[in-house]
C-alpha cells in the first residue's frame, strides 16, 4: 500500500492524483444530490475547448472525468516503468495522448446515440397560454407575452379571427402561426385550464 501511495505521488501521475481526487469528489456530490450532472454551463469555455478537441457533445464534467481517469491511470503505469529514469517526462507526454484519444473513442460512440438537441423554434409556443398586452386583439393587431418551456418569457404579435374581447391582461390560446405574417393566432383561454401553469 505504501509503494502504491508513493507511485501516485511522483511525476507525472502526481499531476493527476489532485485532479482525481477532484473528480470522485464531484461524483460523490452528484450522486449525493449536492449537484447536477453538469455543473459546467454549455456555453462555457470548457465546453468549446473540447468540442474543438473533437472530445465535445456530452456534458463537460463527464468528458473532464474520463480525461483526468484516463491520464492518471496511463500516468501510474507509465510512471512504474519508467522508475528513476529521465523518461518520466515523455510519459506525461503520452498520459495526456491516451487520455485524449481515449475519451474520444469513448464519447463518439455515446454521441452518436443521444438525441440532437433541437433549435428554438416559433412553433414551440403553439398550444401555450399568453397574456395580452395591448388594448385589444384583432384580425390586424395585438401583442401578447408568452412564457417559454424554459421559463423565459417572450413578446408576440397575436391576432384572432373573430371579434371575442381580447383586452390588456386576458388570457388567451397560441393555437397557430402565420409565418408569412410572423405573427400567432389566439383565442380566448381560460387561464385555469393552462396544463402549464405552475401548480399551487
Amino acid at each position: 500500500m505504501g509503494e502504491f501511495l508513493d507511485a501516485t505521488l511522483e511525476f507525472p501521475t502526481v499531476l493527476f492524483s489532485f485532479l482525481l481526487l477532484v473528480v470522485i469528489g464531484y461524483w460523490v456530490l452528484v450522486l449525493a444530490g449536492g449537484l447536477g450532472l453538469d455543473a459546467l454551463d454549455p456555453d462555457d469555455g470548457p465546453s468549446g475547448l473540447l468540442t474543438g478537441l473533437g472530445i465535445g457533445g456530452m456534458p463537460v464534467t463527464v468528458v473532464l472525468s474520463l480525461m483526468v481517469a484516463l491520464a492518471w491511470f496511463t500516468s501510474l503505469a507509465g510512471g512504474a516503468f519508467t522508475d528513476g529514469t529521465p523518461a518520466r517526462l515523455a510519459v506525461l507526454a503520452v498520459a495526456l495522448l491516451v487520455a485524449w484519444l481515449g475519451t474520444r473513442l469513448l464519447v463518439l460512440p455515446v454521441r452518436r446515440l443521444l438525441p440532437e438537441e433541437q433549435p428554438p423554434s416559433r412553433n414551440d409556443f403553439i398550444g401555450r397560454m399568453c397574456v395580452i398586452r395591448t388594448r385589444s386583439v384583432s384580425a390586424d393587431f395585438g401583442q401578447a407575452e408568452v412564457t417559454a418551456a424554459d421559463g423565459s418569457s417572450a413578446v408576440i404579435q397575436v391576432r384572432q379571427n373573430g371579434t371575442d374581447p381580447l383586452s390588456a391582461g386576458s388570457s388567451a390560446l397560441i393555437f397557430d402561426y402565420h409565418a408569412d405574417g410572423e405573427y400567432f393566432w389566439v383565442m380566448p383561454y381560460d387561464a385555469a385550464l393552462d396544463p402549464h401553469r405552475p401548480s399551487t
